[in-house]
C-alpha cells in the first residue's frame, strides 16, 4: 500500500477536541497497479482498510475520489488540513487539484444534507421519549448537535469563498452551546439549526455548478500510470 496523503481529522483538526476526543487519521494510498488492471480492479480501487488503536482510515485513490467529487465532508477535509503525517508528491498533486473536487449542488447536498438528516435524527430521539438520556448519550447528543452546526457554517464558508477552514476554535463556545442544546432543549437547537440552514438554502456560490470530472480523472489516470512505470 502506497500512501499518498494522511493527516489528522474529525474533533482535532476542528479545533472541538476535549480530553476524552480520540485522534482520527485519514488518508488515501495508491493501489498496486498490475492488481488495479486486473480482473479484480473494479473490487481494488473500491477499497478501504480501516484500523483501531490508533483509528486510521484509509481509502485507496480511486474510491477517495469518487466520494470527493460528491463533497463528502469526510474525505473533502482530508485536502484542506495545514498539515500531515504523510504527505508525497503525488499527495502534493491531490491537494493542488482540491478545487476540483467542489460544486454548487454537492456542496449543498453534502454538507447541508447531511446536517439535516442527523438533526432529525437527534429530534426524533426526543420525539421518540428518550429525554431521560444517560450521561453518555447525552455526551453524544451534545457532540453530534455541535457537528451539525459546524458542517453548515463550514458549507456556508465554501459557498461564499470556495476555501475551507476546518478549524472552527473560534466558533468554539457557540459550538458546544448548541450542542448541549441538542441534549437538553431539542426546540432550540431546531430553532438554531434551522436558522443556518436557511442562511445556506439563500446563499450565492462562487462554486462552479459541477466538479471537473475530467481533472480529476486525468490525475489518476497519471498516477496510476507513473506508478507503473515506476
Amino acid at each position: 500500500m502506497r500512501t499518498l496523503l494522511m493527516g489528522v481529522v474529525g474533533s482535532t483538526a476542528y479545533g472541538l477536541a476535549t480530553a476524552e476526543s480520540d485522534e482520527d487519521l485519514l488518508g488515501v494510498y495508491l493501489a498496486d497497479t498490475r492488481e488495479v488492471l486486473g480482473l479484480d480492479g473494479a473490487t481494488v480501487t473500491s477499497g478501504s482498510r480501516v484500523t483501531t488503536q490508533p483509528d486510521v482510515t484509509m481509502h485507496e485513490l480511486g474510491k477517495y475520489c469518487s466520494l470527493a467529487l460528491k463533497c463528502n465532508p469526510t474525505v473533502t477535509e482530508l485536502l484542506w488540513l495545514p498539515e500531515y503525517r504523510v504527505e508525497t508528491e503525488a499527495g502534493r498533486r491531490l491537494r493542488a487539484l482540491r478545487g476540483s473536487f467542489l460544486s454548487t449542488e454537492y456542496v449543498r447536498s453534502a454538507y447541508g444534507g447531511y446536517a439535516l438528516q442527523q438533526a432529525k435524527r437527534l429530534l426524533g430521539r426526543h420525539e421518540a421519549g428518550k429525554e431521560g438520556f444517560s450521561a453518555d448519550t447525552a455526551k453524544r447528543t451534545a457532540k453530534h448537535g455541535r457537528h451539525c452546526l459546524r458542517l453548515l457554517l463550514q458549507a456556508q464558508q465554501l459557498l461564499r469563498t470556495g476555501e475551507l477552514t476546518l478549524d472552527v476554535s473560534a466558533h468554539r463556545d457557540d459550538l458546544f452551546a448548541t450542542g448541549r442544546l441538542a441534549a437538553e432543549h431539542p426546540e432550540a437547537f431546531a430553532a438554531r439549526f434551522e436558522q443556518e440552514k436557511a442562511t445556506l438554502d439563500a446563499l450565492d456560490s462562487v462554486l462552479p455548478d459541477h466538479p471537473d470530472r475530467a481533472a480529476v480523472d486525468g490525475l489518476v489516470v497519471a498516477l496510476r500510470v507513473a506508478a507503473l512505470q515506476g
